[in-house]
């Protein structure tokens, strides 16, 4: 009788080692599992936080290059009503500075400007008045021909009213083509200039116009 209950026993205690085996077994390959899931969770986490944190940069530089390009900055001078630096939307055109500037002075030359010229960064808009003279030609190649007056000034001096041809006169800031010609026109039938007034002689200059020339024009 008590050898079938130590034989039972040696039975069981078989039986108990063995499912504990199994339950040793199982429950390491559910550890394993689970840190090797739990790892995975991690990575796509760290994966998704990468992406949209890139994907949040690229927006916000896109952003930034977006509102760059898409305002300028203009200068506007002369007979209108507030002088001054405005911010425009990009492709802004004249007559939207003016109104921006407060509109034209009461002795403002509307025909000084070109209001449907297209506006670009950096650009100076000048309205001049009523009696100033200043061709009428659009900014842009009014921009060119200062440009040209700066860096031919820079190299040499004054332009000879005597011996200037007509392109070296235009590049004298407000002399435009027509001036240009009135004024060759007027040395020749006069023997040349004796004094640099002699430009009020010449019909649209006037004696304002002549005291801006007399720096950058002479007669010898």
């Amino acid at each position: 009788m008590i050898e079938e209950i130590l034989d039972k026993c040696r039975e069981n205690k078989r039986l108990l080692i063995a499912v504990a085996v199994f339950a040793a077994l199982g429950l390491g390959f559910y550890l394993l599992f689970s840190n090797g899931k739990e790892e995975q969770n991690h990575l796509e986490r760290s994966q998704e936080q990468y992406f949209s944190s890139a994907a949040l940069s690229a927006h916000s530089e896109k952003s930034k290059k977006t509102q760059a390009v898409s305002t300028i900055m203009v200068d506007v001078k002369g007979a209108v009503k507030k002088e001054g630096v405005y911010s425009l939307p990009a492709g802004s055109r004249v007559n939207e500075l003016i109104e921006k500037a407060g509109g034209f002075s009461e002795k403002a030359d509307h025909k000084s400007v070109n209001l449907a010229q297209k506006l670009q960064d950096e650009a100076v808009i000048y309205v001049a008045s009523i009696g100033e003279d200043i061709s009428v030609v659009d900014n842009s190649q009014k921009a060119a021909v200062n440009q040209s007056s700066s860096s031919q000034t820079a190299v040499q001096d004054k332009i000879n009213l005597n011996t200037a041809s007509l392109a070296d006169l235009q590049t004298i800031s407000g002399i435009g083509e027509k001036r240009a010609q009135d004024i060759i026109d007027y040395r020749e039938a006069n023997g040349g200039f004796q004094s640099v007034d002699d430009l009020e002689n010449i019909s649209g200059i006037g004696e304002k116009t002549v005291e801006k020339l007399k720096d950058l024009v002479s007669i010898d």
